[in-house]
């Protein structure tokens, strides 16, 4: 199986990729495939955390260069590029939509598109093998993938730049001194540590965490004064939810408030 999952405690689902879903991700065989895992893992209630992994030197290396090859032969590039990002683009809103928090796991190369799967992730947890590719110039393409959106809001507009048109690869120190990288752990305890992760980014009421996500996601495209009426919009239905009274109740009772 090219896309594995298995489920873990506390509502946490690891999806792995191995083989040629790991090394020729964003193709037509396999790029459905992971959409598919992590779809139905976004739309399982009892799934509270995502934790996506790699198998050997890639997390995920981007797209399959000989199906490119043979779609310019072809004359369908275009129709090719058309239905991958027709999968991967929705995937990468819903799950940056989706009060399931999403943990990259990086146990290897990112590149591509690959890349893009990494940055919508929540959080980036990596060994020192972990590497940042854009890839896209050397081979005569514009980014995709959310690249140009996600990056520069984690390492800034200039550092972004410089990393797209000097077709830079980041080392796991590197991305982690400039952001790109939340955390750097060894590489037998990289699966424990995304693990703990997600369930400590996991463990609140599904609105905080959906309306978290999305006041991150929007608060560079508002001004200020219609920023916070947007919070107040929200933190308003937060009032209604079971979340905040047991939130509420476990404060007055000095407790941990649980949320399941």
């Amino acid at each position: 199986m090219s896309v594995s999952f298995s489920d873990l405690e506390h509502g946490v689902r690891l999806i792995r990729f191995s083989g040629q879903s790991a090394t020729q991700s964003f193709s037509r065989t396999f790029l459905p495939q992971i959409a598919k895992a992590i779809d139905d893992g976004l739309a399982n209630p009892k799934v509270r955390a995502l934790v996506l992994t790699g198998e050997g030197k890639f997390f995920s290396a981007g797209a399959d260069i000989h199906a490119f090859a043979q779609s310019i032969e072809d004359g369908d590039a275009p129709e090719l590029i058309r239905d991958l990002t027709g999968v991967l683009h929705p995937l990468l809103v819903r799950m940056r939509q989706s009060p399931t928090i999403c943990v990259a796991a990086l146990n290897g190369a990112c590149a591509g598109g690959g890349l893009g799967l990494a940055l919508a992730c929540d959080v980036r947890i990596g060994t020192s093998t972990a590497k940042m590719a854009a890839s896209y110039a050397g081979m005569g393409l514009s980014p995709d993938g959310g690249t140009t959106w996600l990056l520069p809001r984690l390492v800034g507009v200039q550092v972004a730049r410089r990393f797209f048109f000097e077709n830079e690869v980041w080392s796991a120190e590197h991305a982690l001194e400039i952001g790109a990288i939340d955390v750097l752990v060894d590489e037998e305890t990289l699966l424990e540590s995304a693990t703990e992760t997600a369930i400590k980014w996991s463990q609140w009421g599904n609105h905080t965490k959906e309306a978290t996500k999305h006041l991150l996601d929007v608060q560079s495209v508002q001004d200020f004064e219609t920023h916070l009426k947007h919070e107040r919009t929200l933190i308003e239905a937060a009032g209604t939810t079971k979340a905040f009274k047991e939130g509420v109740k476990a404060f007055l009772e000095k407790r941990p408030p649980n949320f399941e």
